[in-house]
């Protein structure tokens, strides 16, 4: 069930060259899924909205969509289809400003500070802004 829903922020491209901009947007949601169940749904909707994944290539490229689950929860999960929290969350500029948007204050369960914190001392200094609707 969706909880709360952010502002769409427009970002430059991070970690690869590309002249396409993302379109970024963060979803709190409750769910009875667990981890791997979720992660697996996820595909699903990337797959059913036209994401082609090419195991052989590696490093960052552009996609028609990106679903990542950043946190679940406190909870701290690691298996072999999904690491929660993200493990390059807090290097995000894109990921932190919608984060902080709905919930400044939720401690990153490993690092246990704050996402305003970790926006604070995140050294990305990619655009991002937020976008028109």
């Amino acid at each position: 069930m969706l909880v709360e829903r952010s502002s769409a922020y427009l970002s430059e491209p991070w970690g690869f060259e590309a002249e396409e901009w993302f379109l970024n947007e963060l979803l709190v949601v409750e769910t009875e899924l667990d981890p791997d169940n979720l992660m697996d749904r996820l595909m699903e909707i990337e797959h059913k909205l036209g994401r082609v994944r090419h195991p052989s290539k590696k490093g960052y490229s552009s996609r028609t969509v990106d679903l990542d689950i950043l946190y679940y929860g406190d909870q701290n999960v690691r298996t072999d289809k999904v690491t929660i929290p993200h493990p390059r969350l807090h290097l995000r500029r894109f990921a932190l400003l919608p984060l902080c948007e709905l919930i400044p204050d939720f401690l990153h369960p490993k690092f246990n500070v704050s996402q305003q914190q970790l926006l604070d001392n995140c050294s990305d200094a990619s655009k991002v802004y937020v976008s028109l609707p």
